[in-house]
């Protein structure tokens, strides 16, 4: 195939991401999006709790039964790091998104933590990891979104060898 562009450009993977956030639940959403749009994957992302799992797990089996890749797993609220002393608290539990991903051939992708300023900056209209670059929270997030990345990247290239290459050039 070849798409000729205008200028020319290096094609990158931030090209390619459309993120929907899907609330948790019946998984109706989830279903009728995975019916009607060609979904490259799905990240699943949950909190280390038993409970939660549970909602994770039945998403995790929704998407296998409509062919729709897990791209991995993130676990949120995986770790408290005190802002005063630096302990680090597992207050939701531990492991629980690595077990889940283990069960169903999935990767880890991330584990953001508990942390106030996530909500403050967010609420303040700038996301941590512009607020505050170097900070834990803000390392968190950047190697979910690149391990994220390689999946994607990842499950193109085994895309690529199973069909046409695509040529992108100037023309």
């Amino acid at each position: 195939l070849h798409y000729p562009l205008r200028r020319q450009r290096q094609m990158c993977i931030r090209d390619s991401f459309l993120i929907v956030d899907l609330p948790p639940g019946t998984g109706d959403i989830q279903l009728s999006l995975s019916q009607q749009v060609q979904l490259t994957g799905a990240v699943i992302v949950t909190t280390p709790q038993d409970i939660a799992l549970l909602d994770a797990e039945k998403a995790i089996r929704m998407f296998e039964k409509v062919d729709v890749p897990v791209l991995g797993v993130i676990e949120n609220m995986s770790l408290h790091v005190c802002s005063e002393c630096g302990h680090e608290s597992h207050i939701f539990g531990e492991g629980g998104g690595e077990q889940l991903a283990t069960r169903h051939g999935a990767k880890v992708i991330g584990r953001l933590p508990l942390d106030g300023s996530i909500r403050h900056q967010g609420d303040a209209g700038l996301p941590v990891v512009l607020a505050a670059p170097e900070s834990h929270a803000a390392r968190c997030y950047k190697e979910a979104a690149t391990a994220l990345a390689r999946q994607v990247e990842q499950l193109a290239s085994t895309a690529r060898q199973k069909g046409p290459n695509l040529h992108v050039s100037d023309d």
